[in-house]
């Protein structure tokens, strides 16, 4: 089943995020790898794909699991969440209607 991971940032995270982000982008691309992402990327704190400096408010991520469980667990080992850049995740199940 697919399942929503919605994660929102604390403030002031981008220098966090940044130091973090290849860790956070390895483990995404293993599960790319697995055919599990429908999409994933950060919400930009400003109206532009390069917020620069404004950084990221938090992030999105919809992706195949076993079930809730196993995506919260998943999530739960994500390094931005060990570097302290996400103050609060929510995992939904997801039901994709299109495309």
């Amino acid at each position: 089943m697919l399942y929503a991971i919605i994660s929102s940032d604390v403030a002031n995270s981008l220098d966090k995020r940044l130091a973090a982000r290849p860790a956070h982008i390895e483990r995404l691309q293993q599960l790319q790898g697995e055919g599990r992402v429908v999409l994933a990327g950060p919400h930009p704190a400003i109206d532009s794909n390069d917020p620069g400096a404004a950084g990221f408010t938090g992030s999105l991520i919809v992706a195949e699991f076993d079930s809730l469980a196993a995506a919260q667990a998943w999530a739960d080992a994500d390094p931005y969440v060990a570097a302290g850049v996400y103050e609060k995740v929510v995992i939904k199940p997801f039901k994709q209607v299109m495309p």
